[in-house]
């Protein structure tokens, strides 16, 4: 059997993009010693009056942060390169790995595919995403991780607001550094340590 470890924390709007219908973005993040990494938003509003895309078939697809979308970005701690995960209600997905600060491009690889369910109610959306970080090629085991959460969410009207753990100074940037607000400590055997910094 796995260990696992577990953390919650909660999204907060950019200044700049309160938005009106979101309430709260919540989140849950658990780790397992075989590397699966589930990640859940939970949130909490006026659902009917969010524009989300409808089920489609699971797959790749870009732009999917130009609507609704929950993201994740992983790397290890004190290293450049990085991995961004987007997750669309409609069951789509996106992995783009990075070199640097915003230099990279699309993963190519299909050795990762994250799984994706929704469920939902007038009051509450919930989107759980499980990744295999161990076919990741950047992401060794044993190494101390750095994550970050965030989410873009659309209203009926076509205006967007963005949720992070933590938003640097300046427009909404989740590739920033200081986004990076979740650790993950591999310990001797199958433990492991979530330490969330997002209130500092």
């Amino acid at each position: 059997m796995s260990a696992r470890a577990q953390a919650s924390a909660v999204l907060q709007p950019h200044p700049d993009t309160p938005g009106t219908v979101v309430e709260s973005i919540e989140s849950t993040i658990s780790w397992t010693s075989s590397r699966v990494l589930t990640v859940t938003y939970k949130l909490s509003g006026l659902v009917d009056r969010l524009r989300i895309l409808p089920e489609r078939s699971p797959g790749r697809s870009d732009d999917l942060w130009r609507h609704t979308c929950f993201e994740l970005f992983v790397g290890a701690q004190n290293d450049a390169e990085y991995y961004e995960f987007n997750f669309s209600p409609s069951g789509e997905s996106a992995v783009y790995e990075f070199r640097d600060y915003r230099d990279g491009g699309p993963f190519s690889s299909d050795a990762i595919e994250p799984t994706i369910a929704v469920q939902h109610d007038p009051r509450a959306f919930q989107l759980n995403a499980v990744v295999r970080l161990d076919r990741l090629p950047g992401i060794q085991s044993h190494i101390r991780l750095s994550l970050g959460l965030s989410a873009v969410i659309e209203d009926l009207n076509g205006a967007l607001s963005y949720w992070a753990l933590r938003h640097p100074p300046g427009k909404p940037d989740f590739h920033h550094p200081e986004s990076f607000v979740l650790q993950i400590e591999p310990t001797i055997g199958d433990g492991a340590a979530i330490d969330y910094s997002g209130d500092r």
